[in-house]
């Protein structure tokens, strides 16, 4: 379990927990740590080698072992990746060709050759028929003979490790900042909270858990440790409920409950009895997930304990037995009369309701006074409002100005994504820049005081991760939004699947798009070969795993726009296979190497989401000729099957259109508001170090930072978005 825990240590934060153990002479151990780190584009901080060294050499290896499998996972080096193609980038036919030749080969294959003959016949032929296509022709071990060494270069990757404290005071401070985090977490982050969970049921806890399902993930923990779970809605008890079976905390999928023990019943059933007491009209929450309430009565049987019959009342309106009109019922009879100023005061004790309902109501308002009702309703509860809600509001105004509006983009929480025609009115301005100032005036009064502040200028356009799956778990990943620079010759995607029971066929491509969001071209296994660079060739099947790349020369690229996409063809999803993901690799135009290179990663992102066409992140070239990555995580519905780039790249060219004309909250608008209040932001230029504690926000932590400063990378970006004012111990006065 330690090294388990240690391993999550290190993905989150970049810190290798200094191991306890005698000293003793590990210098020569550490060194060779450190060579094998930056094999694979990762390196030992000077604080670390120094710690390391103190300690004997075999406690030094044996942390090696452990410290290289977890960063090698990180940069998706953990896993064999051999190209279709072995000799890739060279070496790749024209794909006319190519199939010519895979045609050629199965009319001399005497168990191919009748089929293949009537499917020409009929002058159709399915390129799965010929048993040379789609499957390697070589081994891992005859790839790599192939290439040569890669030649180290400058731009190469250099993730630094730093010194951690131990491992349990590392583990707890993890556990805790999860917990306590004022955004939704990912899957991922879910699934690692909640060893962390179990790992720390008995030690400190949160002062608060504002996200409710990482409220489920601890409460189960807690209940397995015999403590009482912390509830104070209905729905917290739903939760848990769904958090017990394996479920879907976050309600966005049925849950089949299972047989519960009566210690579990009776301990669902009490707190969900105590918050009914203590406020009965938490039972108007019941309707909104009234299925699952009546299919979890089933398995709780809250016949059985009539001392507890405040919790019979929740099963009794999910039943529609007992009258409980929800929060949404009521509005709509109220904007349905007409009474926007009604619906404004029923929304105020639930501030969250009320920011969420916001535009609605600001485009029901028949009248100067009502606008100004709801406005001042808005401003009344703002500090009873989670940070997120402040910001994602801001955000939503910020892009309200009544420009363009030709579409609206929806991302779901899974990253679902779809674009519609944008029919809404604009906001007044008067109103839409009261509210702004408003929001602005409340987010500077929670974020603390950053003394000074230090700020690297590359982190100034990287989103705000206001969203659960705004990011992804992985290396260099940065929130949806987010712009960064891409620097170097040449830029390699690549994508890595391992099939979990039955065949799966993923398919990496790649769209170029022109200033007009109309195609230029496009890589696929149907086009290998175009001016912008290469495909590495179709692998169809993945039981030991398979990978593909694409090659691009960026100043051959004739389009604006190059969006790299992964299409399941056939097979499992992105959330059924064992292992996805996708990253990219960029080299200067005299290395050479194997087609996967590690040191050579800028990013890799796990694929882990809805729909059957992933759009992890798009590259936009500006006036200036300079190249610049646009993080999407987005994931589109597509086809059950036989998903295609040339299949799907109009909805693609809408959806970035409408994408491009969105502007996300970045980092820049917290710092400026930070700002305003404190002595001013200096720039981090990477060699200067301070004399005193800074606050320092970039993409990753400088080495030798004074003791106090406080780090934010994007790692912990999330620790950025202030709590509730009402409830935040960070705010102040």
């Amino acid at each position: 379990m330690d090294h388990a825990i240690e391993r999550l240590v290190v993905r989150h934060t970049r810190r290798l927990p200094v191991p306890a153990g005698p000293a003793g002479d590990g210098a020569g151990a550490a060194r060779q740590l450190d060579t094998a780190l930056m094999s694979v584009g990762f390196k030992l901080s000077a604080g670390l080698h120094e710690a390391l060294s103190g300690l004997t050499e075999e406690t030094v290896l044996a942390t090696a072992a452990r410290t290289l499998d977890a960063v090698r996972e990180l940069a998706g080096d953990h896993v064999r990746h051999n190209a279709y193609f072995k000799d890739f980038p060279a070496g790749v036919p024209d794909t006319q060709d190519f199939w010519a030749r895979c045609v050629a080969e199965a009319l001399a294959d005497p168990a191919a050759r009748r089929t293949v003959a009537e499917r020409l016949r009929t002058g159709v032929l399915n390129l799965l028929d010929l048993p040379s296509y789609g499957t390697y022709r070589h081994t891992y071990e005859e790839m790599l003979a192939a290439h040569d060494e890669l030649i180290a270069a400058a731009g190469d990757r250099v993730t630094v490790l730093h010194p951690g404290r131990p491992l349990d005071e590392e583990s707890t401070a993890l556990y805790l900042a999860l917990a306590g985090s004022t955004t939704p977490l990912g899957d991922d982050h879910l699934r690692d909270l909640a060893v962390l969970a179990a790992h720390h049921a008995h030690g400190p806890g949160p002062g608060e858990i504002p996200v409710r399902e990482v409220r489920a993930v601890v409460n189960r923990a807690r209940l397995a440790a015999g403590a009482d779970p912390l509830l104070d809605t209905v729905t917290d008890v739903l939760r848990l409920a769904c958090a017990l079976a394996d479920g879907d905390v976050t309600l966005r999928e049925p849950t089949r409950f299972r047989a519960l023990s009566r210690p579990v019943r009776r301990a669902l059933l009490g707190g969900l009895d105590a918050v009914v007491a203590a406020g009965p009209a938490k039972l108007a929450d019941v309707s909104a997930h009234r299925e699952a309430w009546k299919r979890l009565g089933e398995r709780l049987h809250p016949h059985e304990y009539p001392r507890w019959p405040h919790a019979a009342e929740v099963f009794a309106v999910a039943r529609g037995e007992k009258a409980a009109p929800s929060f949404d019922s009521r509005l709509e009879e109220l904007l349905g009369r007409g009474d926007v100023t009604g619906a404004a005061a029923l929304l105020a004790p639930a501030p969250g309701r009320l920011l969420r309902a916001l535009d609605r109501l600001l485009r029901t308002a028949g009248s100067p006074e009502e606008l100004d009702a709801v406005v001042t309703a808005c401003e009344r509860v703002l500090p009873g409002v989670s940070g997120r809600v402040v910001l994602s509001l801001r955000e939503h105004l910020r892009n309200r100005t009544g420009e363009g509006g030709e579409h609206r983009v929806f991302v779901n929480r899974t990253g679902g994504a779809w674009v519609t025609a944008d029919t809404r009115p604009p906001l007044p301005d008067a109103v839409r820049e009261r509210l702004c100032a408003a929001l602005d005036a409340e987010t500077r009064r929670r974020l603390p005081a950053p003394g000074r502040l230090l700020v690297d200028p590359a982190a100034l356009d990287v989103a705000l991760p206001l969203g659960g799956r705004a990011t992804a778990d992985g290396l260099g990943v940065l929130p949806r939004g987010s712009v960064s620079p891409v620097e170097g010759d040449l830029l390699r995607f690549f994508t890595y699947w391992k099939q979990t029971s039955r065949s799966t066929d993923y398919d990496l491509s790649t769209l170029v798009l022109d200033a007009d969001h109309q195609t230029v071209a496009w890589l696929s296994y149907t086009a290998l070969n175009a001016v912008e660079g290469t495909h590495s060739g179709d692998v169809t099947d993945a039981p030991e795993g398979a990978s593909e790349f694409i090659d691009l020369r960026l100043g051959t690229v004739r389009g604006t726009y190059v969006v790299p996409q992964v299409n399941i063809y056939s097979g499992e999803g992105f959330e059924e296979v064992e292992e996805s993901f996708f990253g990219f690799m960029l080299r200067d135009a005299e290395q050479k190497g194997r087609p996967f290179e590690p040191r050579t990663v800028r990013m890799k992102s796990d694929l882990r989401g809805p729909g059957r066409v992933a759009l992890p992140l798009a590259f936009e070239r500006d006036d200036d000729g300079r190249w610049h990555a646009r993080w999407l995580h987005l994931y589109l519905k597509g086809s059950p099957a036989a998903n295609r780039v040339e299949e799907n790249r109009v909805s693609v060219a809408v959806l970035l259109r409408g994408l491009l004309a969105r502007t996300p909250l970045t980092v820049r608008h917290l710092v400026d508001l930070m700002a305003a209040e404190a002595v001013p932001a200096t720039e981090w230029d990477g060699t200067t170090v301070p004399d005193g504690p800074v606050t320092y926000i970039g993409l990753e932590r400088p080495a030798d930072l004074p003791p106090g400063s406080r780090v934010f990378t994007p790692e912990n970006l999330r620790d950025l978005i202030p709590a509730s004012l009402l409830r935040s111990s960070r705010a102040r006065p």
